[in-house]
């Protein structure tokens, strides 16, 4: 069997899961009817996203817990359909509680991004690329 390509869940560690729950919602996604005391998930277009404590999670995955501010060496998107969508939903995390790391502005690929932090550092690009068309989901359509 070949690893199949998709990714079902994605779950980022937190340090106060009501925090960031809220911060989730406030953003206007839904939180699940699946959710509990101790995990948060919330649906999107594409994969689940679920919220944990760090050092859960970090012991799940037989990892040290690692709690430092700064890059991790990843990122999340949310692509939209127009730079207007792009400041629009950047105003909306940061009137949610997150910190703008950087305003949405033209970018050297030819598209519009900036990028906001969640309570919890983890950084999410928000685009628009002329490029990639979005399908009826909000998905980009990549051949």
């Amino acid at each position: 069997m070949s690893f199949p390509g998709r990714i079902s869940v994605v779950t980022l560690g937190v340090t106060d899961l009501a925090r960031s729950t809220a911060f989730y919602q406030a953003l206007g996604w839904p939180l699940s009817a699946r959710s509990q005391d101790d995990i948060s998930f919330f649906r999107t277009a594409g994969a689940l996203l679920a919220l944990y404590s760090s050092r859960e999670l970090a012991a799940d995955a037989l990892l040290p817990a690692h709690e430092q501010a700064g890059f991790r060496n990843i990122t999340c998107a949310v692509n939209l359909a127009t730079e207007a969508e792009v400041d629009e939903a950047l105003a909306t995390a940061v009137a949610a509680g997150a910190t703008l790391l950087k305003p949405a502005q033209k970018v050297e690929w030819g598209g519009y991004s900036g990028y906001f932090a969640d309570p919890d550092g983890h950084a999410w690009e928000v685009a628009y690329n002329p490029f990639w068309p979005l399908n009826d989901a909000g998905l980009p359509e990549l051949p």
